[in-house]
């Protein structure tokens, strides 16, 4: 018979609190505060093992076609747990935050050319995401590459070779049902919705008393201008042009599908896709706020000067926040909502689909 476990022997404690060493001690002068950059760091690496557990499970539940429903609902659960540690990972720079600069100038000189921007699990969470090369920051993969040693590149190499959750997300939403019937498509109707709207706002402008011919023309182009930006749906080439832009990252029709289920996100089979889009906007969300909280932190510990790792420190950290996002077409669609009284009634049979069966069956017998 085993022994009986005990809690130490369990969480590996004897491993885990000796792993701590402050390089500062190495060269005779002990700094008190690089053992709380040693554990904040050692802490979020393992907050990031375990949200990149989270993200291979819901790449592994989004390569089965069809991905059942219940699968959805276990997607949305994960995703919300990830979101969750996100939120606990930025405020843990409030802790970091209590050493101040000159606290972190003891040690921050032995620490060359280590720095955050090798951290493996980070590089991996960024790639099995699915956040494209043309979108990082002037940092070049040469220079990426560079920072990491050579079994920590051979295993970038590796998980760039498998779909993304992007792709899985994006392969998804294109097998999408309910947007076409027999004598019935949404784009269609959607179109003339859109059309409508904006005839009626150059109605409204044009018979607006207190506007000069001057103003009337100015709302006018700003009307047609809006306009516009909906074509792209309407228009394979045009948006396949956009596309090449970074305008849109989905294909036409995943972003086609994630605008539907947005739409008609109160219908019960919606909500569930509804709430997976959410959640991944919500990803976006938090990981621009950890990197603009990162950024800040970085501010006021080195100022003007260039990271550890040789990267341009705060202008690097800055310009990241804003632009490694991988589902921004999710919270552009916004940008394409209409309002809820003017949505293109679904046809019976189409409503019917997205009500619960029990729903469905209740209403047919009464």
């Amino acid at each position: 018979m085993a022994d009986a476990l005990y809690y130490r022997d369990y969480l590996q404690l004897d491993k885990i609190l000796n792993a701590q060493h402050l390089i500062s001690a190495d060269y005779g002068e002990p700094a008190h505060d690089e053992l709380l950059f040693i554990i904040t760091h050692q802490a979020y690496e393992l907050w990031f093992k375990q949200v990149l557990a989270e993200v291979d499970s819901v790449r592994q539940l989004l390569t089965q076609r069809p991905v059942p429903e219940k699968d959805v609902a276990t997607i949305v659960f994960r995703l919300g747990r990830v979101n969750r540690i996100l939120d606990l990972l930025v405020s843990q720079f409030g802790i970091l935050e209590t050493m101040t600069a000159l606290d972190f100038m003891r040690f921050r000189q032995f620490l060359f050319p280590a720095s955050g921007f090798q951290s493996l699990q980070f590089r991996v969470l960024q790639a099995k995401m699915g956040l494209q090369d043309a979108l990082r920051h002037t940092i070049k993969r040469e220079f990426f590459y560079a920072a990491l040693d050579e079994r920590d590149r051979a295993i970038i190499d590796q998980v760039l070779q498998e779909p993304s959750l992007f792709r899985l997300v994006e392969r998804w939403l294109e097998a999408m049902p309910f947007m076409e019937a027999e004598n019935y498509t949404f784009w269609e109707e959607y179109r003339k919705v859109i059309e409508s709207i904006y005839a009626r706002d150059r109605e409204l402008i044009l018979q607006e008393p207190t506007l000069t011919e001057e103003e009337k023309q100015e709302r006018l182009r700003q009307v047609e201008l809006n306009r516009q930006s909906f074509e792209a749906l309407f228009d394979e080439a045009l948006y396949a042009e956009l596309q090449k832009q970074g305008v849109f990252s989905f294909s036409l029709r995943a972003f086609r599908a994630a605008l539907f289920i947005a739409l008609y996100r109160d219908y019960p089979l919606m909500q569930l896709p509804y709430r997976l889009l959410d959640g991944l906007a919500e990803f976006d969300e938090l990981m621009g706020l950890w990197r603009y909280r990162h950024a800040r932190m970085a501010a006021r510990m080195i100022g003007s000067r260039i990271g550890t790792g040789g990267s341009s420190g705060v202008e690097y950290l800055m310009n990241a926040a804003v632009r490694h996002k991988v589902f921004e077409d999710i919270t552009n669609l916004s940008s394409f909502l209409i309002p809820p009284q003017q949505l293109p009634p679904l046809p019976e049979d189409i409503a019917r689909q997205l009500h619960f069966v029990y729903e469905v069956n209740e209403t047919q017998r009464n």
